[in-house]
């Protein structure tokens, strides 16, 4: 078990939450915040995650029918290496 010593502030949030829940206890409270915490922080990894897939995919549609003109990449390449 760990001993947590609140702030002024935090003690503040955690006796104005417990006077708007009647008879739940201290410890049920922040063990609630902390589920919350964890669920929007899942989330916000999966929204970032979507985002990824999002922009590849975005990207992917864009190049289509994009060209270098009939030039190769690897061609591009070794032109540059010649200066």
């Amino acid at each position: 078990m760990t001993t947590i010593t609140l702030t002024d502030h935090g003690q503040e949030l955690l006796s104005k939450e417990l006077a708007r829940r009647p008879g739940e206890s201290p410890e049920r409270v922040i063990e609630r915040a902390l589920e919350a915490l964890q669920d929007r922080e899942t989330q916000d990894s999966q929204m970032a995650a979507q985002e990824c897939r999002d922009a590849a995919s975005t990207i992917r549609e864009l190049r289509k029918g994009v060209t270098l003109g009939g030039l190769k990449i690897r061609d591009l390449i070794r032109e540059g290496h010649k200066y």
